[in-house]
């Protein structure tokens, strides 16, 4: 299923990957000079430097275990899963250790 898809991961990796050094860069610049002004831009840099990273490394992720087992590719699924729901739903942080204690 991913071994084709190595090349479209690792080209939608690298262009992930200069989005997000253009975006921190602007931040960065925005944080000295405030020269965004607050709104809709400012809104979207600001998403794209939370789930960006997340993203940068769910595709980098599918690249690297494109070649690898079938085995590796579930346990990496299920961890980008995991990280998904933590995300999304905050609450479910405290059920689960609710649910340990």
């Amino acid at each position: 299923m991913f071994k084709k898809s190595e090349k479209l991961f690792d080209i939608l990796g690298e262009i992930l990957a200069v989005v997000l050094v253009i975006t921190y860069a602007l931040l960065i610049v925005d944080a000295n000079f405030n020269f965004i002004p607050e709104g809709t831009i400012m809104n979207i840099l600001e998403i794209l430097r939370t789930y960006g990273s997340l993203a940068l490394v769910g595709v980098v992720g599918l690249e690297a275990i494109s070649k690898r087992n079938l085995i590796f590719k579930i346990i990496f699924l299920a961890l980008m899963a995991l990280i998904v729901i933590f995300l999304f739903f905050p609450g479910t942080y405290d059920n689960l250790i609710n649910l340990v204690k």
